[in-house]
């Protein structure tokens, strides 16, 4: 075997194996690839001697990582998300990096400039580790996950430019960055024309050939290309794969690219985190315990602390901040880039950036770590503050239908069902609810449709159909999600709370929808005509035809949903189509 195949063969041996044993151990999987990355490094069992040309693997994952972070983010999705990117996001920033600056001013003997660089590589965190934590756990709909989603937003949109401003900041007269910087604007003004005339013209043909292979190789190229470019005058590689993503974002066939790329997605950070752990220092570790453990634990709970604050002046309860800065207190691969760069332009030593890089890693290590020693005191307290509610066990049950939510909405269709002696298992996580309906004879249990455990004992796996009536619209997604995840074989009926819940669900797949107040109002309205002396018939077809028109409106819009544009358009075009229709229906004879 070639040196590259056993390369290959080895980080991906080692993946294999840590990985599930990391995540049975609830640690997600990129403290596996972390810790097989120390293993396997110089530092652990010697089998990579070269770090840095292990490194280029690495470079190649940060590359992957914004091309996907640039390929989800739309104008119209940064526009919808401009209040929290920057009373949550840009606030977090700033705040952790002026604190930072000021510790690292008070410990180190360096320049404003080169602190303020390092102050804000420490401010941002990990958007891999988080978000794929949080996609394990299924709390990325949850409100915490939002929050942290926005700052890890934010924190990626601000660090882009940095990578372009720092060979710029720290160049020496006469070094090509200095005439690099003019080059910016005229390559981004190219690839912006160049995506609209080209790029959306070439998907187009390559469409026709119905072949996910030149999809998938069309997305390489492009990011490649534009990698190389910007590296070739002088600017970040990262900086450019960003630009490319975001590029594509803009394009129709957006999702496809997502679907034919997103497997290479785990492999590609997977290969990223293993190179990062190659670089930790046991030595270092071993050598200076004290002071980088205590380092790592003062970043780590400062970090914590100013994102708790943050979420807290931003209205969020103590139990969201409180997850949100456990989340997101670990730093980011980000500052390990950021950190390569300084280090190569020769403004920090090779131990600061070492001893620097190793506290970045830690801090990944130790956030999990923390969390489940928490949850470990919280266990063996006896007098807890918050008790983990203790939901009903669900055992021998044997539905046709799941009813998640039993309040005014999910009760309906039990009582039906119940009439018609059809078996079903109602669940609610409202202690107060469930105690009431059961003073009057019903059979509902306590408990949180969004646990694996409890859906599976409930029957979820043979049972046909779910009922998902649950108030909470982000409850309700996140348990869709997991349904949809889980249980394929359950045909969800969905409560929508109001329409842009029922976007977000028709977003999902799912398309057995009813808003909650819908229907009603428009069989009120109709008693309402008659009321006025408006003959039955009309006032049934003319409240008939308007459900029909809103409803077929609401598949279009969901489609421009993130347009402002197209969706104001769309909607002028339907209330004037409506009129029409309405009108119509209004001068028919019933005679």
């Amino acid at each position: 075997m070639t040196n590259t195949l056993d390369t290959i063969l080895l980080f991906l041996g080692a993946g294999l194996i840590l990985v599930p044993v990391f995540n049975r151990m609830g640690f997600g999987s990129v403290l596996g690839y972390l810790i097989a990355g120390v293993l396997l490094g110089p530092h652990g069992f010697g089998l990579f001697k070269d770090v840095e040309k292990s490194m280029h693997l690495a470079e190649f994952g940060v590359i992957f990582l914004l091309f996907l972070i640039g390929l989800e983010i739309q104008p119209m999705k940064l526009w919808e998300m401009k209040k929290r990117l920057v009373t949550l996001g840009m606030f977090q920033i700033a705040l952790c990096t002026v604190i930072i600056c000021g510790a690292l001013l008070y410990f180190m003997d360096i320049s404003m400039g080169l602190a303020l660089i390092i102050a804000f590589s420490l401010s941002l965190s990990s958007t891999a580790f988080a978000l794929q934590t949080m996609e394990e756990k299924n709390e990325f709909q949850t409100e915490y996950g939002q929050g942290a989603f926005s700052i890890l937003l934010s924190q990626d949109i601000a660090a882009i430019p940095i990578l372009a401003i720092i060979p710029i900041m720290f160049a020496k007269e006469g070094e090509p960055f200095t005439g690099a910087l003019w080059l910016f604007p005229v390559v981004l003004i190219g690839l912006i024309v160049t995506s609209r005339y080209l790029i959306r013209p070439l998907f187009r043909h390559l469409a026709a050939s119905h072949s996910r292979e030149v999809f998938t190789a069309s997305a390489l190229f492009i990011v490649l290309g534009v990698a190389a470019l910007m590296m070739n005058i002088g600017l970040s590689a990262a900086l450019g794969t960003f630009i490319a993503g975001v590029l594509l974002a803009e394009s129709e066939y957006r999702h496809e690219l997502e679907a034919n790329i997103d497997p290479f997605k785990g492999l590609l950070m997977g290969l990223f985190f293993i190179s990062v752990g190659m670089g930790v220092s046991v030595e270092l570790i071993v050598a200076r315990p004290v002071a980088l453990l205590g380092s790592t634990l003062a970043y780590f709970l400062l970090k914590w602390g100013l994102i708790y604050l943050v979420g807290r002046l931003n209205k969020m309860n103590h139990a969201v901040s409180s997850k949100m800065g456990f989340t997101i207190a670990q730093g980011g691969e980000f500052a390990f880039v950021i950190l390569g760069i300084v280090l190569q332009l020769n403004q920090v030593t090779h131990a600061a950036a070492e001893f620097l890089v190793a506290m970045i890693t830690l801090s990944m290590l130790f956030g999990p770590f923390l969390e489940k020693a928490i949850q470990f005191a919280k266990r063996m307290t006896p007098n807890t503050l918050v008790d983990e509610p203790k939901f009903d066990v669900i055992k021998d049950e044997n539905p046709q239908v799941i009813i998640g939510g039993y309040g005014r909405f999910g009760q309906i269709f039990g009582r039906i069902l119940k009439a018609q002696g059809i078996p079903f298992v109602a669940i609610d996580q409202d202690s107060n609810q469930v105690d009431l309906v059961r003073r009057f004879g019903n059979k509902v249990f306590f408990g949180d449709v969004t646990r694996l455990d409890l859906l599976r004992s409930a029957g979820a796996e043979k049972a046909k159909y779910f009922v998902l009536a649950i108030d909470d619209v982000d409850e309700s997604l996140k348990a869709a999600g997991i349904i949809q995840q889980h249980f394929p074989n359950l045909t969800i009926f969905a409560r929508a709370r109001n329409r842009g819940h029922a976007f977000d669900l028709l977003e999902m797949g799912i398309t057995k929808i009813k808003r909650e107040t819908f229907d009603s109002s428009v069989n009120f309205v109709g008693d309402l005509l008659v009321e006025m002396g408006m003959e039955q018939e009309r006032a049934n077809n003319i409240a008939h035809r308007f459900q029909t028109h809103d409803e077929h409106m609401l598949l279009e819009q969901v489609k421009v949903r993130k347009d402002e544009k197209m969706f104001i358009s769309l909607n002028t075009q339907g209330n004037a189509q409506l009129a029409d229709v309405l009108n119509e229906e209004s001068t028919k004879s019933y005679i």
